[in-house]
């Protein structure tokens, strides 16, 4: 009798202790996940620049240019948040371009590729990504919620001119966005084509390489947790914000770009998301030597003429 209360009472401690170190793995994996998510997404976290900030901007050459000639626009998204975008017209043009900045980026920053498109004939518009700059949102949607916005973008310049003829372009995460909008069923005809440059195959892949490279840390189960934490708190999951996924839907010619040396969105994601491209005009630029989003700086005159011959073939 004695040796079956101690086996009864052994076999409580060992659910005792197994459930504890279940409490504390879930604990860990929600302190992981947590932590993840608002280090990348939250901009209350750091890395976004602050109103502050943006009041006390101090900007030279083609940005100060872009930011001087450009106005305000303002959207309201499906989901009720406020939406800012600089917009430059082009008087009498029906040519736009929408240029979608960087994670942790600005409008303003564009003012380059604004410039020009601008000097192209083309009117552009801006917009500033959901938690940046002066567009509300209390977290970063790496391209996915934002794809959305862009429709809404593009249905505003259908609404002042039905002629239009729009390009999409954008740089890293715009980049993103760009190949993620170009997959909605409902993306305006008069989009005639995507520009990307540098943007990740899924926001799970470009997570996965930098969970290794600065936390030196597996993907499963600590992505896993963000990603779920991700889900509650922002409404969407890493797998699911996938722009190979949303080209592979497109009928749109795309010209993808990246710089051959960069090691932030590597370089391998161009063959994912080339190949993942279901359009039958889709084309591809390697720059050799160049990192992240510096394809346009390291060979100006092969970027750039590439582009506009892409953007004439599809652009009247």
């Amino acid at each position: 009798m004695e040796k079956v209360k101690k086996t009864g009472r052994g076999r409580n401690i060992a659910v005792i202790v197994l459930a504890a170190v279940i409490v504390l793995v879930v604990g860990a994996l929600a302190f992981a996940g947590n932590y993840l998510f608002r280090f990348a997404l939250d901009p209350q976290a750091g890395g976004m620049l602050s109103a502050e900030d943006l009041d006390n901007l101090e900007l030279e050459g083609k940005y100060a240019w872009f930011a001087g000639q450009a106005g305000d626009r303002w959207l309201t998204s499906h989901d009720g948040l406020k939406l800012h975008a600089l917009y430059l017209p082009h008087e009498g043009s029906h040519q736009y371009a929408v240029v979608c900045h960087g994670y942790g980026s600005i409008p303003q920053y564009e003012g380059g590729a604004a410039a020009k498109f601008y000097e192209m004939g083309y009117s552009v518009l801006a917009p500033a990504a959901r938690a940046h700059e002066r567009s509300e949102g209390r977290y970063a949607g790496m391209g996915w919620p934002e794809r959305r916005d862009i429709v809404a973008w593009v249905d505003t310049i259908v609404e002042q001119d039905p002629q239009a003829e729009v390009v999409l372009f954008g740089v890293s995460m715009g980049g993103a966005t760009v190949m993620m909008t170009a997959g909605e069923a409902d993306l305006s005809p008069n989009v005639k084509c995507v520009i990307e440059d540098c943007g990740y195959s899924s926001v799970w892949d470009e997570f996965a390489g930098q969970l290794e490279e600065m936390f030196g840390l597996p993907t499963f189960p600590v992505l896993d947790a963000a990603s779920l934490v991700t889900q509650i708190r922002a409404g969407y999951g890493f797998k699911e914000a996938s722009a190979a996924d949303q080209v592979a839907k497109t009928s749109l010619p795309i010209l993808f770009i990246h710089g051959e040396e960069d090691d932030f969105v590597p370089y391998w994601m161009l063959d994912v998301v080339y190949d993942a491209c279901a359009s039958a005009d889709k084309e591809r630029l390697s720059v050799p030597g160049a990192g992240h989003g510096e394809a346009a700086k390291e060979d100006p005159e092969l970027y750039w003429a590439t582009v506009e011959a892409f953007l004439d073939k599809y652009i009247n």
